[in-house]
């Protein structure tokens, strides 16, 4: 990797020169000056530092890799209390969508112990093989035996791309295993699309959601992504599995230890999350006063909706921050979802404009959640939320 390179024969005053970094990247131990991790490639060292200490040292531009010998979709299989998590099926789907591109084959990683009612859970879906790693050591996710399976899967069958949920476990992983190969991981896509030549378009918002980032790894392999649940639609159902490979692997169980015992395990309360919300209803920053959260309540439960917040209202401490939809929030795709006072930055469309119906409420005509509402209501909320919820009550009553 490109790096600060410092000549320690020309350091003079060390002390003085670890002054020159505004972010504590240079230290001075046991006399010697070294590059800690707070570097940011500013290069202010070398611009303001005497002649000839620091240097900055770039790689050699990789030789590109046979891509021939990489070929297929890989779709790391997560599961939890001996169910599949649904992100895994709808990472499923968008790897039949890129094979299909480019005449791959849909591989499932499957890591754990006694996995054969998640095995037939996959097989309905129909990926064309699945490598099965199933150990007593597998019975919990521990950091080194995954990542020792996942090294092992890539190693024997070289696929071309990895996709992994973007969850608590999937962002450890992958990671951890794409480092091994010095490849690239571009986490929480909200996009994927592929080249002819295998090469995968990741495209994620940047920069606070003001850009989005089309990354591109064309001379490293495997290619890492990871994306999040309800970012992507599940595919149907379809196969029976009867044209699906199953492969039982094996390994050295030495690979297999861990330095993490897992002494008890607590269950937390099961609770529909917004995540799994059918409909929602999102408060934003037009709501004047935590009081106010009253109105858009009553709309919720009249509608047996969740609620949802914006960020603005989850740093105010409104809302629970399980509550807040975006980037650094969660990603929800219900059958409706009405905003009630959201603008509709980029942050928080992000998170939600896969879903089925939006319904939006703001008295700015301009305002940008309107360029994804299918429904768009310019009017004070103040004032059409208290009639809709009068509306939902009329109709509630007539209804036979």
């Amino acid at each position: 990797m490109a790096g600060i390179l410092i000549h320690q024969e020309k350091a003079r005053e060390p002390e003085k020169l670890q002054e020159l970094c505004p972010f504590d990247a240079i230290e001075f131990t046991n006399g010697i000056l070294s590059i800690n991790s707070g570097c940011r490639m500013c290069r202010i060292c070398i611009k303001k530092g005497p002649e000839g200490v620091f240097e900055f040292v770039e790689d050699k531009e990789p030789q590109s890799v046979n891509k021939d010998e990489w070929q297929g979709i890989t779709v790391f299989v997560e599961h939890n209390l001996g169910k599949v998590h649904p992100v895994t099926f709808e990472l499923i789907g968008k790897a039949f969508e890129l094979a299909g591109k480019t005449n791959q084959k849909v591989y499932c990683l499957l890591a754990g112990h006694k996995t054969e009612n998640l095995v037939e859970e996959l097989l309905e879906y129909g990926p064309d093989e699945i490598y099965i790693y199933d150990f007593p050591e597998l019975k919990h996710f521990r950091i080194e035996p995954y990542t020792a399976v996942f090294e092992d899967f890539i190693k024997k069958v070289k696929p071309s791309t990895i996709l992994v949920g973007g969850t608590a476990a999937g962002r450890s992983l992958a990671p951890r295993t794409a480092a091994r190969f010095r490849t690239g991981l571009t986490a929480d896509c909200t996009m994927l699309d592929i080249r002819p030549n295998t090469d995968l378009d990741q495209i994620r918002p940047a920069y606070g959601g003001n850009i989005m980032a089309h990354i591109n790894t064309p001379k490293h392999r495997p290619q890492f992504a990871t994306v999040r649940y309800k970012i992507f639609s599940a595919p149907e159902k379809n196969a029976s599995g009867k044209n699906t490979k199953t492969v039982n692997c094996k390994m050295d169980p030495a690979k297999l230890v861990s330095a993490i015992k897992v002494l008890e395990l607590n269950q937390k309360s099961q609770e529909i999350g917004i995540e799994d919300a059918e409909v929602i209803v999102v408060a934003g920053r037009g709501l004047k006063k935590a009081e106010d959260l009253a109105l858009i309540n009553e709309l919720a439960e009249l509608l047996d909706a969740k609620i949802a917040a914006t960020r603005s209202l989850i740093e105010a401490g409104w809302v629970d921050p399980k509550r807040q939809i975006g980037l650094s929030g969660r990603t929800v795709k219900p059958k409706l979802i009405i905003t009630c006072g959201v603008s509709g930055a980029i942050q928080f469309v992000a998170g939600m404009n896969n879903s089925e119906l939006i319904i939006a409420i703001n008295t700015d005509e301009n305002a940008s959640i309107f360029k994804v509402a299918h429904i768009g209501i310019v009017g004070d909320l103040y004032q059409v939320v208290p009639s809709l919820i009068d509306k939902i009550k009329e109709f509630k009553k007539v209804k036979p």
